[in-house]
């Protein structure tokens, strides 16, 4: 028999439920009929030892017997293999000063066998603690039910919160990936959009050169014009004042009569 999984929870031993017929193996050859070597033979098939979810505290009266209140607090754990199917219920028997040190012990043992984590979330650490806390509640429940029965709503409470907590992380872990891939893409778009403005920037700064330049041209050829006109004008004026003293002299050898 495959042993259940060890458990900081002590069960009784295993006891068999019920048998079932092995079912016959299709189209046998002559030497499986004679039980040769290639006789057919009936594979083992274990299931993982199963438990029954564990009923609320409100939901459990404490007037029952010790073994039926446990049963019902914590439930047994089943399994099949080779076609049988075992029952191991939880132990009603109390317990004592020794085995909750023992018990202390052991879990100090397997968290540091297991590796456990210290801090932080950790599977392990919380498996062997929910274990080590049923055993408690078990330890309680045999000498006094009622004491048992709080444990088991105070276990309750505490897996509700656990698993609204749990939720919550998960929720929040999607909501961190889904805001990520969103800053990712915004983050590719900004820098899209940095680069078109980069390059819109270049174009505007040659745009700019470019007009600077013309600009430059067109006040150069305007000076250079300006002074070709100038000194055009001033040769004119002098060529002017020169004509006009030639006309002024010939016009007083004209009018002043000869001596």
């Amino acid at each position: 028999m495959i042993p259940p999984p060890d458990s900081l929870l002590r069960y009784n031993p295993p006891q068999l439920l019920s048998r079932r017929p092995a079912p016959p193996a299709p189209g046998p050859s002559g030497a499986e009929r004679d039980g040769g070597p290639g006789a057919a033979r009936t594979d083992r098939a274990p299931l993982s030892p199963q438990a029954r979810p564990p009923r609320s505290a409100a939901a459990v009266e404490p007037g029952k017997p010790p073994q039926e209140l446990l049963n019902v607090v914590l439930p047994p754990r089943e399994w099949e293999e080779e076609n049988r199917r075992w029952v191991q219920e939880v132990s009603s028997a109390p317990s004592t000063r020794q085995d909750v040190v023992h018990l202390q012990e052991q879990l100090d043992l397997r968290l540091q066998r297991r590796r456990a984590r210290e801090t932080g979330i950790c599977p392990v650490r919380r498996e062997l603690y929910a274990q080590c806390f049923d055993e408690l509640i078990r330890e309680v429940t045999i000498n006094c039910a009622e004491r048992g029965l709080l444990l088991l709503r105070v276990r309750d409470e505490i897996q509700m919160t656990m698993a609204a907590y749990q939720a919550l992380y998960e929720s929040s872990v999607a909501f961190g990936v889904r805001k990520a891939l969103q800053a990712e893409q915004g983050k590719a778009d900004m820098e899209k959009r940095i680069a078109e403005l980069e390059e819109e920037k270049r174009e505007l700064e040659r745009q700019v050169s470019e007009q600077k330049a013309r600009c430059e041209a067109i006040e150069q050829r305007e000076n250079e014009r300006r002074q070709i006109e100038e000194q055009k004008h001033t040769e004119d004026v002098q060529f002017l004042k020169k004509m006009n003293q030639q006309l002024k002299a010939q016009l007083e050898s004209i009018i002043t009569p000869n001596k």
